[in-house]
């Protein structure tokens, strides 16, 4: 009972910060025309909601709300793409939550209470809260080798539509990927040592997954 109302809990926290992305996106200007690294500000209202979900921390916490609403239904979920999905939302929210913490909370700066609340809650509060309800109730075992594996190919895809994207745009979602500042040479470096990241923070849950106490 009490690891469903835990998941619960993630998942209306990821909710409830997600409504409040759209209403910023909404409430965000469409002129003058702008591409600044980051902001949704610039262009339609539907090119910012692209923008919204365009994020690495929008999807982690996306994934992490549809795993976390599926164990609060079923604790004992299981399933071999379902392990996938569940061990990249895993990785993916501790780097969003590591990342932003150490390095982008600092040129960062949310206004009003719509945006400090949504980064407060995306940020820190579903990064600590999946780890620590992972920690505590598990499910284990869940993470294989194949799964490792398997679970890289989003930050990799990600990484490919938002050069991709940004190439065709203009527009990109954080200044590691900003092709046109840093030239794609820069940008390669800083996405192979950003997967180099995910996989090791993976290959950490699936050590833990290994010795930490195991479903009866």
């Amino acid at each position: 009972m009490i690891a469903r109302v835990c998941h619960g809990a993630i998942a209306l926290v990821v909710v409830a910060a997600l409504v409040l992305q759209v209403k910023i996106a909404h409430d965000a200007s469409a002129v003058p025309a702008g591409h600044a690294v980051g902001t949704l500000a610039g262009t339609s209202f539907a090119g910012r909601l692209v923008r919204v979900f365009s994020f690495f921390t929008v999807q982690s916490n996306i994934l992490s709300a549809v795993v976390s609403a599926q164990l609060a239904r079923n604790p004992a979920r299981d399933g071999a793409v379902w392990r996938v999905v569940r061990l990249a939302a895993l990785f993916g929210i501790t780097v969003t939550g590591i990342v932003y913490s150490t390095v982008l909370a600092r040129v960062h700066e949310p206004k009003g209470w719509e945006q400090t609340s949504s980064n407060l809650a995306v940020h820190y509060v579903v990064p600590l809260a999946m780890v620590l309800v992972w920690l505590l109730f598990g499910p284990r075992p869940r993470i294989s080798r194949d799964v490792v594996l398997w679970s890289l190919a989003w930050p990799v895809a990600w990484l490919a539509y938002t050069l991709i994207r940004g190439e065709i745009t203009h527009w990109y979602p954080y200044p590691f990927v900003d092709a046109a500042t840093h030239g794609y040479g820069r940008v390669l470096v800083n996405s192979v040592a950003v997967t180099a990241v995910f996989a090791v923070v993976a290959l950490l849950f699936a050590w833990g997954d290994r010795r930490l106490r195991r479903d009866p």
